[in-house]
């Protein structure tokens, strides 16, 4: 039988590491990490889930009404779980025709024997025995192993393939197809040894970010540094948290509000943002209740260790006939990684691009025990199956009639750093 307990920590314990490294014995394990960046949505520190007592994955064909009778078979407890990119085949009868090299599937959800919640100095374990767990995990020496890579990065694209694909981007917004889109490319290696614990501490260390996630089921791994919430649900209300422009940091505070004000005064910057803004806001119309989206913070600059991102807040309260599941096939895939109009932008995006985007642009998440749910958007996340010894992470960034095809190709190799830090090589 489950209980839950509640008990205190001193930071001195290293706790939220070893409550990771403990995690990681099990098979399934969700470890959704805020990285003590959390706003007036959030709803804990960490959030750790393991050892799937049942599990949903993707049928490929009704995957969405099927989470939501996953989600509705079992209330009251957490459920982790992600939705790929590629459920908009679903949503929007639109195609894909690239290879899935990474073999992931379009939705996988579980529900966890175990869950360790951290708020502040509180833990709270819900399991059958929340005492040995507790003192399982404050007995746990910390191993600080190697990230132990083994293969060689390439890219998808040389440069002179991403520069073709941009302009083809730039002739359909000439066109009137679109007015901004998000075009990404894929960074890989094949034959691959990775030790994905490792890796993900490694980049949450070069890159802490409020929506970290280290992700593991069977033999397939999700490493995320994401700075982005895709939507989130509290009580009545939705929140969802765009991100439209990218810089990177200085070597000093001066040169950091330089940077800083330059975004502000970037007309390119501010247009990105508010043609993502005015697609969230549509996209939240759907399941709001009438007048009620709002868009509640424009353009704020977000400081991350890496980069600052200007981020805009959208919300709106909940209509009372619409589903949780409604609500995110209303909304999904993030507007921020398609482009607008959204149906449009991701067709072109399907035959330009030339990989399948796959989790990349998806989202990571949970529901909770009260009718809450938080998604992130999968952007700075290695993925990498264990079986087929393949590992890939992808960046983008938007284009409008505005961009210069040469920095945004310098935007994909900053966004792609901190991955490769962790890997400690370079791009073949």
């Amino acid at each position: 039988m489950r209980v839950e307990d509640n008990f205190v920590i001193d930071s001195k314990y290293n706790f939220h590491q070893k409550a990771l490294q403990w995690a990681a014995q099990f098979d399934e394990v969700a470890y959704l990490h805020s990285n003590e960046q959390t706003d007036q949505w959030s709803a804990f520190d960490c959030l750790i889930a393991v050892q799937a007592t049942e599990q949903y994955t993707s049928t490929h064909q009704h995957s969405l009404a099927e989470v939501q009778q996953f989600v509705s078979d079992h209330p009251h407890t957490y459920i982790p779980g992600f939705l790929s990119y590629d459920l908009k085949n679903e949503i929007e009868q639109l195609q894909t025709h690239h290879v899935d090299r990474l073999d992931f599937p379009l939705a996988y959800f579980f529900i966890p024997a175990i869950t360790i919640k951290i708020i502040g100095n509180t833990v709270s374990i819900s399991a059958e025995k929340p005492d040995e767990i507790f003192r399982a995990i404050l007995a746990l020496e910390i191993k600080n192993e190697a990230v132990g890579f083994s293969g060689q990065v390439q890219t998808r694209w040389t440069k002179e393939e991403y520069l073709t694909a941009f302009s083809k981007m730039q002739d359909h917004i000439q066109r009137g197809d679109i007015y901004e889109v998000n075009l990404c490319q894929e960074f890989y290696a094949e034959q691959v040894d990775l030790n994905p614990l490792a890796a993900f501490e490694k980049l949450n260390q070069i890159s802490p970010t409020p929506f970290a996630a280290f992700f593991k089921f069977q033999d397939k791994y999700i490493l995320s540094a994401s700075p982005e919430r895709f939507l989130a649900k509290r009580d009545r209300q939705l929140i969802s948290q765009p991100i439209k422009g990218t810089a990177k940091r200085g070597f000093t505070d001066e040169e950091d509000q330089q940077i800083i004000n330059r975004m502000l005064n970037s007309k390119k910057e501010i247009a990105e943002n508010v043609m993502i803004v005015d697609l969230v806001r549509n996209d939240l119309t759907r399941s709001a209740v009438p007048k009620s989206v709002k868009a509640d913070h424009l353009f704020e600059i977000h400081t991350f260790k890496l980069v600052h991102q200007m981020i805009s807040t959208i919300t709106c309260e909940i209509s009372p006939d619409v589903s949780d599941i409604e609500v995110i096939k209303n909304t999904f895939p993030a507007g921020s990684m398609t482009g607008a109009p959204k149906i449009a932008a991701m067709q072109i995006c399907d035959q330009v691009e030339a990989n399948r985007r796959s989790l990349y642009a998806g989202s990571i998440g949970y529901f909770d025990p009260n009718g809450n749910f938080d998604f992130n958007v999968v952007i700075r996340t290695i993925l990498y199956n264990a079986q087929n010894k393949y590992l890939s992470f992808q960046t983008g960034g938007a284009i409008t009639i505005q961009a210069n095809a040469e920095d945004e190709y310098q935007e994909c190799l900053l966004k792609a750093n901190g991955m490769l830090k962790v890997l400690d090589t370079h791009i073949q």
